[in-house]
């Protein structure tokens, strides 16, 4: 018999190897055994938004942090997802709740700065990316949104040098994800 960890690690692997459609049912095996596991509704969830199964992956994120309301990578989840339904206010609320549990994740900020861009408003985006890169300093995604918000406020010395900065890269870092599996 298959336990709760094996299946969602199971799940982790094939969602990861971009197969989430092979990963949902392994989840919902493991949520009969461990139907108040946090974590489980969250990987869910980042399979179930994979597919595009935007209102589900929701869903599944509610619940997770129904179980654990502090779980960053649930808000941060669910404002990618708002984000891509052009609902900017929620997105910044998810972006923000995230922040006031993990202040410091590069990505959470520079997805913030991303709606901010969006929606013109070019100082609380710099704030945003400035944020992101002073936590990761090689945060590619972060300089060069960054970069591109200062060309908008025609701050053109900072867009050279962040110009200069990306340049010099010799390829993205990519930044971790939060560990999703059981210890």
């Amino acid at each position: 018999m298959e336990d709760a960890v094996t299946l969602n690690n199971s799940g982790i692997a094939l969602t990861e190897a971009n197969r989430p459609f092979e990963a949902i049912p392994l989840f919902h095996k493991a949520l009969i055994l461990e139907p108040e596991n946090p974590l489980l509704w969250l990987n869910l969830g980042i399979a179930q938004q994979k597919t595009g199964e935007y209102q589900q992956a929701v869903e599944s994120f509610r619940k997770s942090l129904v179980i654990d309301g502090s779980l960053t990578e649930a808000w941060h989840s669910m404002g990618l997802i708002y984000y891509e339904l052009n609902d900017f206010k929620t997105a910044v609320e998810c972006y923000l709740t995230a922040l006031s549990f993990m202040d410091n994740d590069p990505k959470i900020w520079n997805n913030l700065g991303v709606v901010h861009f969006n929606q013109n408003e070019y100082e609380a985006a710099r704030s945003c990316f400035e944020r992101s890169v002073s936590l990761c300093p090689q945060f590619y995604d972060a300089l060069y949104n960054l970069r591109d918000t200062c060309r908008e406020l025609q701050d053109w010395r900072a867009a050279a040098e962040f110009e200069r900065v990306l340049s010099s890269m010799e390829r993205p870092v990519e930044i971790p994800a939060q560990d999703t599996e059981f210890k």
